[in-house]
């Protein structure tokens, strides 16, 4: 059987990990990158077709795929006389890896259903390194039909893949999925440096926690850098944690659901961002929440 033309929009580092992997699995890809050039030269010293615009990706793909920022990237690369739309062929299937807001998905797959083709919401869990190894959790979400055509092409790409019912499903759970993990990681970086004001060992203290039921993998990598100095642990920056509950309390406030446990963690990434902290690790808010605690 003849493999579907894949097209995949946006090259960071968790997309050029997924190129490089689709690749590795004998896939034909057409890619379109943005400022940062890495990732695409990348794919062309393997064989990968570079297109102009958009438009030009979903001409040439029966599949395509986008990995980028925030909605409004996505938006913008689906809109307009060279977007994805515009080109869409007959019978293509597109899905979102990126972690976007359900209402903008539902739009979107609104659009592109009109257009003749099908969309798929399937943010990542995990990290750009299990993206290269095919390794990643993808939370897809869609039309049944579309997703068993590209079942075989998410098993290329992840260990566990998961069909979560209709289209938005997939960043609804994600956004509640990254709400959840970026509390999480607050705390434990408050906590350690709490210690600190308190004159209590680091290690002492996560020893101690991870000794009972607290213990998990985001406390593991909030430990890694807070005692360790290793922050690749959790490869995720602050700028992207503080949008990902943004879009949550967005979506939140879009039920009419009040949310109370997202303002910590919130106020504090807003807070580490004006500090100029925005690039820095998530594991590295342990020294926002240290400074802080010196004054």
């Amino acid at each position: 059987m003849t493999q579907p033309k894949i097209g995949f929009i946006g090259l960071g580092l968790m997309g050029s990990a997924m190129v490089q992997r689709l690749l590795d699995k004998g896939h034909t890809l057409t890619v379109l990158g943005n400022r940062d050039r890495t990732g695409v030269e990348a794919a062309l010293g393997r064989g990968a077709t570079e297109a102009d615009t958009a438009r030009d990706v979903a001409e040439a793909s029966d599949i395509v795929m986008l990995c980028m920022g925030t909605s409004e990237q996505v938006e913008a690369r689906m809109h307009g006389p060279d977007g994805v739309i515009a080109g869409l062929r007959d019978g293509a299937t597109v899905i979102d890896f990126g972690t976007s807001l359900p209402g903008s998905t539902r739009s979107l797959a609104s659009e592109v259903a009109k257009a003749g083709g099908t969309y798929l919401d399937a943010p990542l869990g995990r990290t750009p390194s299990h993206g290269r190894e095919g390794q990643l959790n993808i939370m897809c979400a869609g039309s049944e039909a579309a997703f068993a055509s590209v079942r075989p092409i998410l098993d290329d790409l992840g260990e566990n893949v998961f069909h979560l019912g209709e289209v938005g499903s997939g960043h609804t759970i994600k956004l509640i999925n990254n709400f959840f993990g970026m509390t999480v990681a607050n705390a434990m970086a408050e906590a350690f440096a709490m210690a600190d004001r308190a004159g209590v060992d680091r290690q002492a203290l996560f020893d101690v926690m991870a000794a009972g039921p607290l213990r998990s993998g985001m406390m593991e990598f909030v430990k890694a850098y807070a005692v360790e100095g290793d922050a690749t642990k959790l490869a995720f920056s602050i700028r992207n944690g503080h949008k990902d509950v943004g879009y949550y309390r967005e979506m939140a406030a879009g039920l009419g659901a009040e949310t109370i446990m997202s303002d910590g963690a919130h106020r504090a990434m807003s807070a580490a961002i004006e500090d100029g902290r925005g690039e820095g690790m998530v594991s590295q808010m342990v020294d926002f929440y240290a400074d802080r605690f010196k004054a």
